[in-house]
């Protein structure tokens, strides 16, 4: 149990500081104690009140409920389930999308700073966080969001999203994030008497749809009729996937191809993303004719694919995933292209044990934690000519690009694209290159 007495409730006038980073907050200061403030913008006097801390807590967490002083961004959040207190989904209902992509494009570069030191310019990057699908006039909402994970609750059995960093339930009658594709099948005004969740997932390249349902312990499964034609499947108590009925994967379109994504394995969630990140990739990479490259932390295989086309029969690609399920979805999706190989492993597990010592090329799409020291280490002696992260964190990637410059490679190019609209989520490509050792003692920007 915390020490000190409990905080919360309490509300205090403060003038809103930077936006930090990870859950949409910014940084406040109460009588010399750090608040990390929701539902606020940077320059804003607001009243915050306390959601979490007590007396002793080196900083506290708060909602601004009232705004004295608005910054110029704000708008009135467009989602009626949105605000203090209600659901955490989303972060930035209440900003211009203009305003939100400053703010991620803030973090992005406080964020190299800090764990990099790097400036925007000597990261290669323009400091601007790109737009996908064209830009939106304030108020309007993108129905993004092809995969859905809705929480049921228990009383009613009707669905909703939890609260911010609580187990609480929002009942929610319509998500503006969620793809037409999602809001469709009518899942949010059905009732799920005896189901702890709903996953939904509305593919972008075809219409199949699927939903993910986890019973109660105990509970049988709920008679499932829809407003469209749907695969339906449950998740045991051990976390296994079961078929009910219907296909247990969906397909997706991208780089030219059609993809199987089995047992709601990972996809990109925004329909535009896997061509736009297959785009910044290649683009940054420029493969050419027979040269090898590594696909790390692969998935079903969007990558390696692209790069195969691009390397030729000449060329080979490597693929190494950890999931079992993506290996196969690969293998599958690839079977009729020669020049790949899809292992099933982990990386830092299986890449000392290939025997490979040198490679042209190289992608990695590690985890939100990022590949981390030994991987990044091992990464850069094999002498690849350019390699390129994909980041869905900032900060995992402002670590690692350091760890890399110890190992002798630098950001040439580093892109930034605003894929989780209302969040305050965004993906970075990095294009990294060797940077040949000189005797100088200055930086390598400066030579």
């Amino acid at each position: 149990m915390p020490s000190g007495d409990p905080l919360v409730g309490e509300r205090y006038e403060v003038e809103v500081g930077p936006v930090a980073h990870g859950g949409g907050h910014c940084v406040a200061r109460h009588e010399g104690r750090v608040l990390f403030v929701r539902h606020a913008l940077p320059g804003e006097r607001v009243v915050a009140e306390v959601t979490e801390g007590t007396t002793t807590s080196r900083f506290l967490r708060a909602d601004a409920v009232e705004v004295l002083e608005a910054a110029k961004e704000r708008i009135p959040a467009p989602c009626p389930f949105a605000g203090p207190g209600k659901c955490g989904g989303c972060d930035w209902q209440h900003v211009t999308p203009g305003g939100q992509r400053k703010l991620k494009a803030a973090v992005l570069t406080e964020q190299l700073a800090k764990l990099a030191s790097l400036t925007p310019e000597q990261a290669g990057w323009d400091g601007s966080v790109e737009p996908v699908g064209g830009k939106l006039a304030p108020g309007e909402v993108p129905a993004w969001r092809t995969r859905m994970q809705y929480a049921v609750d228990p009383a009613s059995g009707k669905v909703g999203l939890r609260r911010h960093r609580s187990h609480d339930i929002e009942p929610v009658d319509r998500c503006l994030i969620a793809a037409e594709g999602v809001t469709e099948l009518g899942v949010e005004g059905r009732s799920w008497p005896g189901v702890t969740s709903v996953e939904v997932i509305a593919a972008s390249g075809s219409s199949d749809r699927q939903v993910i349902l986890t019973p109660a312990p105990g509970a049988q499964l709920p008679l499932v009729e829809l407003d469209k034609p749907v695969s339906i499947s449950r998740i045991d108590e051990q976390e296994l996937f079961h078929r009910v009925h219907g296909r247990t994967f969906v397909r997706e379109r991208a780089a030219g191809r059609t993809w199987r994504v089995s047992n709601g394995g990972f996809w990109q969630i925004h329909p535009e993303a896997p061509d736009t990140l297959v785009d910044a990739v290649l683009d940054g990479l420029d493969p050419q004719w027979g040269e090898n490259a590594l696909d790390l932390y692969c998935g079903v295989g969007l990558f390696a694919g692209a790069l195969a086309d691009r390397v030729g029969e000449d060329g080979a690609v490597l693929g190494i995933e950890s999931s079992k399920q993506a290996v196969v979805d690969a293998r599958h999706n690839l079977a009729e292209v020669d020049n790949v190989r899809i292992e099933c492993d982990r990386v830092e597990t299986l890449l000392p044990r290939t025997g490979i010592t040198e490679t042209d090329l190289i992608v990695l799409d590690p985890p939100r934690a990022g590949a981390g020291r030994e991987t990044v280490r091992h990464l850069a002696g094999l002498a690849a000519r350019r390699i390129a992260y994909v980041a869905c964190d900032p900060a995992a990637l402002a670590r690692d690009l350091a760890f890399f410059r110890e190992g002798g490679y630098w950001p040439v190019s580093l892109r930034a694209f605003d894929l989780f609209p209302m969040t305050h989520h965004f993906e970075c490509v990095a294009i990294l290159e060797p940077v040949e050792p000189v005797e100088d003692d200055r930086p390598a920007w400066e030579r």
